[in-house]
């Protein structure tokens, strides 16, 4: 990208929006500079990182002056795959602490998602105990992450 390119973010635009141009195209911007679009299409880009908004801008429909939100509206949300991950952390600790019976348990029924009935079956017991066994260890590990946090 030359210099001349790097100028499509700047005065080239503000020349093109003073001569009415509202929004100059990438074709437009192209034009008046005597450029290739796509370069002018990677300084246009990298332009825009140099320009901060405010998320409280209004957002308008495109070719309306109608508003459909603002620039907050658009900014993402809260990841659960993060909250699985930082839930997970805070478990290995208290998984550490429990026997191998009720680490096998667990293993069988939430890591090769076995069915009661299957882990029983596998370790020689009821499908009832297993439920048991489960709900106990369940509870213990979940009074253990609320008396840490």
């Amino acid at each position: 990208m030359n210099s001349r390119s790097s100028s499509c973010g700047g005065s080239t635009r503000e020349r093109l929006e003073g001569q009415g141009v509202h929004e100059p195209s990438v074709t437009a911007l192209a034009a008046h500079l005597e450029m290739d679009e796509a370069e002018v299409a990677e300084g246009v880009v990298a332009a825009n990182g140099y320009h901060s908004d405010s998320i409280d801008r209004p957002i308008e429909a495109s070719g309306s002056t109608q508003q459909t939100g603002f620039v907050a509206d658009l900014m993402g949300t809260e990841d659960p795959a993060l909250a699985l991950a930082e839930n997970i952390q805070a478990l290995k600790p208290h998984l550490a602490e429990l026997d191998d019976r009720d680490r096998t348990l667990l293993e069988l029924r939430f890591d090769a998602e076995m069915t009661q009935a299957e882990i029983g079956e596998e370790l020689g017991m009821s499908q009832m105990h297993v439920s048991r066994l489960l709900a106990r260890t369940c509870a213990h590990l979940r009074e253990e992450i609320l008396a840490t946090s």
